[in-house]
Formats: C-alpha cells, structure tokens, sequence
C-alpha cells in the first residue's frame, strides 16, 4: 500500500509514479495494461502543467485479449 499520502499525481513525477503502481498491480494479477502520460499544460489555478495517465483500461479492468497470457 501506498506511504506517502501526500503524493501529487498531477506532477511528472507524480503521474509516472501513478502509473508504476498501476502496472505493478496489474502485472502481479497477470495482466498487462498499456499506460501513458499526457500533459495536459499550463492551468491558472494550479500556476502549474499537469500531468494525466492514459492507459487502455476499460471501466477499470484489463482488456480481456490481455488477459491471455495469464493463463
């Protein structure tokens, strides 16, 4: 489980750690996802670009053709 509770994911850094722990998780089920980082740039509220992770999920699960190696 995550320990820095403070993590900001909308940071480079932060958005390519999401993404570690997301396929990390996955890929201990057996499954491999396929995962992005997209800037999304410059935003006035933040005075920061952010960042998001794009991945080829589909409601939150692995697409089944993935799955395939798992078994």
């Amino acid at each position: 489980m995550r320990e820095d509770n403070d993590q900001d994911y909308s940071t480079r850094t932060g958005a390519a750690a999401l993404a570690d722990l997301i396929e990390e998780y996955w890929r201990a089920r057996g499954y491999e996802v396929l995962l992005s980082l997209e800037e999304k740039g410059f935003h006035p509220v933040t005075r920061s670009a952010r960042f998001e992770v794009k991945s080829d999920l589909v409601d939150g699960l692995p697409r089944k053709r993935n799955a395939q190696r798992a078994a």
